[in-house]
C-alpha cells in the first residue's frame, strides 16, 4: 500500500479522537438513568461539554481537509460504493457538527440555563444561545422539547450511518482484500 493511500498523521487522530468521543457520549447518555440521581448533572454536564469538544474537533477536521484532502480509493471499488462513501462521508461530517449544535441549541432552552452557567469540563464559561435564552418562557419550553427531538433524532442517524461507515470498511477489509483499515488505523504500515 502506498502512502499516498493513507490518510495524514493529523487525519488519523482526529478521526478517532472524535470518534472515542462519541463513543463516550453515547455511554453517558445510556447509563445517566441508571445511576443515582445525584450523578445526573454531573454527566449531562459531562455530555455538554464533550459534545463542544467535538464540534470544535470537527471544525478543525473540515479545515485540515480543506488543506489536505483524503487519499483516493482503491481503483477498484465499484461506483455505487464511491458515491455511498462519499455520501456517507459528508452526512458524517454534517452530524459530527449538527448534533452538537443542535444540542447547544437544545440546551440553551432549557429553563435552567439561567441559574445554571455552563462552563466545558468545570472550567471554560460557555455562552448560551441569547435567541433562545430570551425567548418567554412558554416559547422556550416549546422549542427546548423540539430541539430536544431533533437532537435525538440525528442521533439515531448517527448510529445508522456510523454502522454503515464500519461495516463498509469490514466489507472492503476482509470481503473484498482491500487494505482498508489500514488507510485510518494509528500506527498501520503502508
Amino acid at each position: 500500500m502506498h502512502g499516498e493511500l493513507r490518510y495524514t498523521r493529523i487525519a488519523i487522530a482526529l478521526h478517532w479522537v472524535v470518534a472515542v468521543l462519541i463513543l463516550a457520549n453515547l455511554v453517558l447518555v445510556w447509563v445517566v438513568d441508571a445511576l443515582p440521581e445525584d450523578f445526573t448533572r454531573p454527566i449531562v454536564d459531562a455530555h455538554k461539554s464533550i459534545g463542544i469538544t467535538v464540534l470544535g474537533l470537527g471544525l478543525l477536521r473540515l479545515l485540515w481537509r480543506a488543506g489536505h484532502p483524503p487519499p483516493p480509493l482503491p481503483a477498484g471499488y465499484p461506483r455505487i460504493e464511491r458515491i455511498g462513501a462519499h455520501a456517507a462521508h459528508v452526512g458524517l461530517y454534517a452530524l459530527i457538527l449538527g448534533l452538537p449544535l443542535s444540542g447547544w441549541l437544545h440546551d440553551s432552552a432549557w429553563e435552567g440555563a439561567a441559574t445554571h452557567p455552563m462552563r466545558l469540563f468545570g472550567l471554560v464559561p460557555w455562552p448560551r444561545v441569547w435567541l433562545l435564552t430570551d425567548l418567554d418562557p412558554v416559547t422556550r419550553e416549546r422549542m427546548h422539547d423540539l430541539l430536544f427531538q431533533v437532537h435525538a433524532s440525528l442521533a439515531y442517524v448517527l448510529y445508522a450511518l456510523v454502522a454503515l461507515h464500519v461495516a463498509g470498511a469490514l466489507k472492503h477489509q476482509f470481503w473484498d482484500g482491500e487494505a482498508e483499515l489500514q488507510r485510518m488505523l494509528p500506527g498501520a504500515r503502508e
